[in-house]
């Protein structure tokens, strides 16, 4: 990448988003590009850094307001507070995520015809339909 200042277009180009993405989250206190001539954005190496953050965290879950509020503080315990509560909704996620990739892979192993009869397959789904007894 060029030590050079980028256009919108080439830092939408290069992460794959369209410029109106990166507009919406100027717009939201996410990025601020330099202006010049005829007010026209210009980002550096730093703005693509933020960029690559910001595109990380909405992968891991993250609200732009979470985004914002974890690049922006200036206090270690506020940003701290954000990953954290974010921290605990992605390893539930990813809990379910791994719980639905083994229902798959016990499916994919089942050579019933009908697999819902499969006592591998329902090994898998026992918690969803164990229901606890109200008396």
């Amino acid at each position: 990448m060029k030590s050079s200042l980028m256009t919108i277009g080439q830092v939408a180009g290069h992460f794959g988003l369209p410029a109106h993405v990166l507009r919406h989250w100027e717009s939201v206190g996410l990025l601020s590009p330099a202006r010049v001539e005829g007010d026209r954005r210009r980002y550096t190496r730093d703005d693509l850094f933020r960029v690559a953050s910001i595109m990380r965290a909405k992968q891991a879950g993250l609200s732009l307001p979470d985004i914002r509020a974890f690049l922006t503080s200036t206090h270690t315990a506020a940003r701290k507070d954000v990953l954290r509560r974010n921290h605990h909704a992605l390893q539930a996620r990813m809990a379910a995520l791994r719980s639905a990739l083994d229902l798959l892979e016990a499916g994919l192993n089942c050579s019933h015809e009908d697999i819902t009869t499969c006592p591998n397959y329902r090994a898998h789904l026992a918690n969803l339909v164990d229901v606890q007894d109200p008396a």
